[in-house]
């Protein structure tokens, strides 16, 4: 950790010249960081590297803006060990691959020399957004995960309408819905198993996604009081921003803060400290620990600042609050 009284923040990023400005969460977070007079120091996942076991990263220094028309500013780029560094933001998005699994090891590397890694690596490594939710059954509809074509056929019948997907997907790519006369199923299994060499995951539909598949941001396990309910287009179903859901922030209810009372120490515990969890009517459906989400839609409609909440309890943690 550097000695210095400056807090030096990094990040692991895709692009920041490719996002979207007015709903980029990790251009929120660095907005936060500046704010609180912090030097931050970019990368993409590529940058990092080991050398004679000790980690690296080719990083440049970064200043960010509120100005829609200009966002960022690059300066000087050079190689530096990660344990330079204060705080080291992983915000790399899926698609969890070789090359992300790689980055874990390096991380999870620089955290043994004392830099604070959000999300812990090794919890990235082992918490799959759509299977780690299975580790609380009694808060996820009935669900699946199989590769077998006729376990999957079978969970049909016994449901009628369901909802496949990938267990490696981001922002509603390759989520189908069958309905109860099955039409296509045999075509999306195959597709999404790759002819049954790949598990996929089945869940029973929930109508209540028509009002809503809502992100509820956690920080330590204590939720953002509002949520934002991603609701489809007409003859959509999928919620998510992406997929052209348009998002209206909620208050959080008492079923809400039930579920996240379920799950909250087993964050704690596997050091998540940021999280996003997705819920539809009384269940959550996945716990999104690489690079949660739609902060920017809940500051401006709530009025909230939780990049700087996150930031302020990341100041604590070094003992610098």
């Amino acid at each position: 950790m550097s000695q210095a009284e400056q807090v030096i923040i990094g990040v692991v990023m895709d692009p920041i010249a490719d996002i979207t400005y007015k709903k980029d969460t990790t251009l929120a977070l660095l907005l936060a960081a500046k704010k609180r007079g912090w030097q931050i120091k970019y990368m993409h996942i590529e940058d990092l590297y080991l050398r004679q076991g000790k980690p690296h990263g080719h990083m440049t220094d970064l200043d960010v803006f509120a100005d829609p028309e200009h966002w960022y500013e690059l300066g000087e780029a050079k190689n530096q060990p990660l344990a330079d560094l204060d705080i080291l933001l992983m915000r790399q998005d899926p698609p969890f691959n070789l090359e992300f699994l790689t980055s874990t090891w390096l991380l999870e590397a620089a955290e043994k020399e004392g830099v604070l890694v959000v999300n812990k690596p090794q919890s990235l490594r082992d918490c799959n957004e759509k299977l780690f939710a299975q580790e609380f059954p009694d808060c996820c509809p009935p669900t699946l995960v199989a590769s077998q074509t006729q376990l999957i056929r079978e969970f049909h019948q016994e449901h009628g309408d369901i909802i496949l997907k990938p267990l490696d997907g981001m922002g509603g790519m390759g989520v189908f819905r069958v309905k109860e006369d099955g039409l296509n199923l045999g075509a999306i299994i195959e597709q999404l198993t790759e002819m049954g060499k790949r598990q996929i995951m089945v869940q029973k539909y929930l109508p209540e996604i028509q009002a809503g598949d809502t992100r509820i941001l956690l920080i330590d396990g204590e939720p953002v009081p509002y949520g934002l309910a991603r609701i489809p287009v007409a003859g959509e179903t999928r919620g998510n921003l992406a997929a052209g859901g348009s998002g209206v922030a909620r208050k959080l209810t008492d079923r809400d803060y039930w579920l996240v009372k379920q799950i909250a120490p087993t964050l704690k515990a596997k050091g998540l400290i940021f999280v996003g969890l997705d819920v539809i009517g009384d269940y959550f459906t996945e716990i999104n620990v690489t690079s949660p989400t739609c902060v920017r839609e809940l500051d401006t409609q709530c009025d909230l600042d939780i990049g700087g909440q996150l930031m302020a309890h990341l100041a604590e943690r070094l003992g610098r609050g």
